[in-house]
């Protein structure tokens, strides 16, 4: 299969890392290579997959520090490799604090301080944040930066160390649930309910690239939104489609929704 061809299944946005993807791919069953990646949110994590089971001499094995990591890292390998998740290179930095004030501090604020030290967002996987501080789950290689520059997060000062994978203090995510009343599926009426603005106001982020479907961007604010998706819009938030619960007499759709917290 062409480089064209495979593109033909992907948005024009996802073309750099298919083009990644599909090198990695290629480099573990033509040249006998390993490749270890960075974290991947799920549609990366399913490109890989799709491109790696088009090429039977190649293997994907994925992990990212809990059953239910969200992000994950990958390694990329020739078929016959053994892979052990002790190689994904993922640790704990357990960020604290004495400071009362660390139990107001949400994932934004912990990943906006991580960020705000010049780590890219790739080098850092889920963030587990409870009233005690935050467990991130970070790529090894960074962790000894981390420890000697990470000081504050949101004007908190905060001590950071590394624990092992085993003491991973794991924080459900937590969904605001409620039911809307819509006239369709579409993902401008949907998302206009959700974050509480004129159907006007939330076409105009989708249409400027600034929406992801289950992290596919999607631009088109007609869009038809299906039972598990997951909708992130920059800048305002995410939200879940849990269940479409049935149609009212009046022919209007019960949805139900949880947007994350």
């Amino acid at each position: 299969m062409t480089r064209t061809e495979i593109y033909e299944h992907f948005h024009p946005d996802e073309k750099a890392f298919v083009d990644r993807a599909w090198e990695w791919v290629e480099r573990a069953a033509e040249r006998h290579e390993t490749k270890r990646t960075d974290f991947l949110d799920p549609r990366q994590a399913h490109i890989l997959f799709t491109l790696a089971n088009r090429e039977p001499d190649a293997q994907v094995f994925l992990g990212g520090g809990s059953v239910l990591a969200e992000r994950q890292r990958a390694f990329v390998a020739p078929d016959y490799r053994v892979l052990d998740a002790d190689e994904l290179g993922i640790v704990v930095l357990d960020i604290t604090s004495d400071d009362r004030k660390i139990a107001e501090l949400d994932h934004g604020d912990y990943l906006g301080a991580l960020l705000g030290l010049g780590i890219k967002r790739d080098k850092i996987g889920d963030l587990h944040v409870s009233e005690e501080g935050c467990h991130a789950l970070i790529a090894e290689e960074i962790a000894d930066f981390l420890i000697g520059h990470m000081k504050q997060a949101h004007r908190v000062d905060v001590s950071v160390s590394l624990r092992p994978l085993a003491e991973l203090r794991e924080v459900k995510v937590e969904l605001q649930e409620q039911v809307l009343s819509v006239a369709s599926m579409r993902l401008d009426g949907i998302a206009s309910d959700v974050f509480r603005l004129s159907r006007t106001k939330i076409v105009a982020p989708i249409k400027a690239g600034r929406c992801r479907v289950s992290w596919k961007p999607v631009e088109d604010p007609s869009h038809s939104l299906r039972t598990g998706d997951v909708v992130s819009m920059k800048g305002y938030g995410r939200f879940k489609v849990l269940d479409v619960e049935g149609v009212s007499k009046s022919g209007r759709i019960r949805v139900r929704v949880g947007k994350f917290v």
